[in-house]
């Protein structure tokens, strides 16, 4: 009997803790970021991701510059993937781990990601490249152009817009099919990604630099003076990125739903709109 007896107790105590955790892990956490006052959070989650992209992305031209025949194509274009991997392993459940003006834009077109929120992640992602490139202007002493994107000489501006379109179509649909519900596969999708652009940036980067992301070349460019071939730096990603979010909704239907919302917005802060959607 008295076993018995002790057994609802025991029940009572085991649910007082689960919803203890619950309140200290999840609860009490998205109710932290909820609170506007803590959007500071998720912009420097951007902020600083940028930054450490743009480090290793604009740094192994600059680098190379420096020190010739020391960082070889492939390393420079493999470094940039690993370093995404591991960007969104430690901090994509804080702001989505965006990175790219491109793909905060794709993923409110569909429906992941609230407009109202997409011009502060652009601004503090172009600050977060602006001030990568100056930190390696002043550690490497070398112009920040050298670590940014241009088009190759014998090929035209059309045609390297063409590639960035391309390349970002495919850097796009892989962040979102990672971000749907069907594929889903949690922190891992950072492997996905990190493969995609070392991928991308092994045989696309010759004639554009494969840069896929309107920030990562407008840091370099500002600091070393030479918006020369921006435009289609812009143009290519954004048009690639519009194309991906067509093709994701002919592959799954809307977005929207709590999968793919809280890959865009980290685990956090989720605005669920229509919860059954991929």
């Amino acid at each position: 009997m008295a076993g018995e007896e002790s057994t609802p107790g025991r029940v009572e105590e085991a649910e007082a803790g689960v919803l203890a955790w619950i309140d200290r892990d999840i609860t009490g956490p998205m109710r932290d970021f909820r609170d506007p006052d803590q959007e500071w959070r998720r912009l420097f989650s951007e902020l600083y991701g940028t930054f450490l992209l743009v480090i290793v992305a604009a740094g192994g031209g600059m680098m190379g510059q420096a020190f010739p025949d020391t960082i070889s194509r492939t390393a420079a274009v493999v470094a940039p993937g690993l370093m995404v991997m591991a960007i969104i392993m430690f901090m994509g459940k804080v702001s989505g781990a965006h990175l790219n003006p491109a793909v905060s834009i794709a993923f409110a077109l569909r429906g992941d990601f609230p407009w109202r929120r997409v011009p502060g992640y652009v601004v503090v992602q172009l600050i977060g490249a602006v001030l990568a490139a100056l930190v390696l202007h002043w550690a490497i002493d070398v112009s920040a152009t050298f670590g940014s994107n241009y088009v190759a000489g014998g090929y035209s501006m059309g045609r390297g817009y063409l590639m960035e379109a391309l390349l970002t179509m495919g850097l796009v649909s892989v962040i979102l099919g990672t971000a749907s519900g069907a594929q889903n596969i949690g922190i891992f999708s950072a492997i996905g990604v990190g493969a995609y652009i070392a991928l991308a940036g092994l045989w696309g980067s010759p004639i554009s630099g494969a840069s896929m992301n309107p920030a990562r070349t407008f840091g370099p460019d500002l600091v070393g003076g030479n918006f020369s071939c921006y435009w289609v730096y812009v143009a290519g990603p954004l048009t690639g990125a519009v194309v991906a979010v067509a093709i994701a909704y002919a592959l799954r239907g809307p977005g929207g739903g709590r999968s793919g919302s809280s890959a865009a917005q980290g685990d956090l802060f989720t605005e669920d709109r229509r919860p059954g959607q991929a």
